[in-house]
């Protein structure tokens, strides 16, 4: 009899699909692909770094939400543009687990053509577990999970009322389990589509569950990985991790249905197509960011103002949270009171800023629109 989960199944894991079905989404995610590339390889040097830079920091940020986890933007940010060589006003140092995260999705799709290894993949989890911990929870880092305190369970809900989602192949498995992934991987496969096997890897890794924590990260990563290989190119204009996050339950649904079923993946290709195509639309957002920024830049070229002065405009430039008052700028830019007043008093007599209505106190100031 087969048994609850898909790694049980007769078979496993010798996945299949229906190539009919997925023929027509997938011949219109290739262009879709394919022209995104083009148009941004015609964007100019300064602009596809800094769209890279914006897509990159969107999908470190992204992926960790979907765990439930919030990082800095600024220290995600400064991290990207830092390993990236970028020079970029206001950088700041981030944290250990920021350095983590965008060190294991740097490596993943800027060596996009090294082999997935277990020594690799060892090395992103130590880099997101720096100090050997989940929250308070001690875990095992930088090797495959023992199941001391039980199967590995997806599970949600209160205490005594817990709900088993999936459950992972047995520790003892494992190592063979990921050893198998490895081959197919790094084999060579002339008969799979690159973006289909990045859909495949996702759902393979995340179903052996290999690790104590940080499964789903990693996951997307290696998805991260075999979509850069798809297009030759370590340069990253689209963040799939964005798009799963906001479609987080569907994300988590589709991988329970398929997880619990059999070894016809077809609905779980399909979405991750889909999701991959949504994902490119999203790409407008973050290219229309970097066009009115380098506009932006461009209208006001000759006018002379300080880094202090560049870093915080940059700041308003890549949506600054709340109302900018000469507080808040001299907290940021690290001066006075009296010199956050001049900075912005200077600004607005070159048309650049304006005050907003109301006074007092809480006058606030916001960049002045073309």
């Amino acid at each position: 009899m087969p048994g609850t989960y898909i790694h049980q199944q007769p078979g496993w894991p010798r996945f299949h699909w229906d190539q009919e079905a997925l023929a027509a989404p997938l011949a219109g995610t290739r262009h879709r692909q394919g022209r995104l590339l083009g148009r941004m390889e015609g964007l100019g040097f300064a602009l596809r770094n800094e769209a890279q830079l914006e897509t990159l920091t969107l999908d470190v940020l992204k992926s960790s939400e979907i765990e439930g986890e919030n990082l800095n933007p600024d220290h995600v940010r400064s991290s990207v543009a830092r390993r990236l060589g970028l020079e970029t006003a206001g950088m700041v140092a981030a944290e250990r687990d920021v350095e983590g995260v965008v060190e294991m999705m740097l490596d993943a799709t800027q060596n996009f053509g090294q082999p997935l290894t277990d020594e690799r993949l060892f090395g992103w989890h130590a880099a997101l577990f720096p100090t050997g911990r989940s929250g308070m929870r001690k875990i095992i880092v930088g090797a495959w999970r023992d199941d001391a305190a039980g199967p590995m369970q997806v599970v949600s809900g209160p205490v005594g009322k817990e709900k088993v989602h999936y459950e992972a192949p047995a520790a003892a498995l494992v190592p063979k389990e990921m050893s198998a992934f490895f081959a197919w991987a790094n084999g060579a496969d002339e008969k799979t589509d690159p973006v289909l096997r990045a859909a495949l890897a996702h759902l393979w890794f995340v179903t052996i569950h290999p690790f104590d924590d940080g499964n789903g990260r990693i996951a997307r990563a290696i998805a991260d990985c075999l979509l850069a290989r798809s297009e030759t190119s370590a340069q990253r204009f689209y963040s799939m991790s964005a798009q799963i996050r906001a479609e987080r339950d569907e994300y988590y649904d589709i991988l329970e249905r398929t997880q619990r079923g059999t070894l016809d993946i077809t609905p779980w290709m399909e979405w991750f197509l889909g999701c991959l195509g949504r994902a490119f639309d999203g790409t407008e957002t973050t290219l229309s960011a970097v066009m009115r920024k380098a506009r932006f830049w461009e209208r006001h070229a000759r006018v002379t103002m300080s880094d202090r002065q560049r870093e915080m405009l940059n700041r308003l430039l890549d949506g600054f949270t709340g109302r900018l008052t000469a507080q808040k700028w001299a907290k940021l830019a690290r001066c006075s009171h009296d010199t956050a007043l001049r900075d912005i008093r200077a600004l607005i007599e070159h048309g650049i800023l304006q005050q907003d209505p109301g006074g007092g106190r809480s006058t606030s100031y916001s960049l002045r629109e073309a």
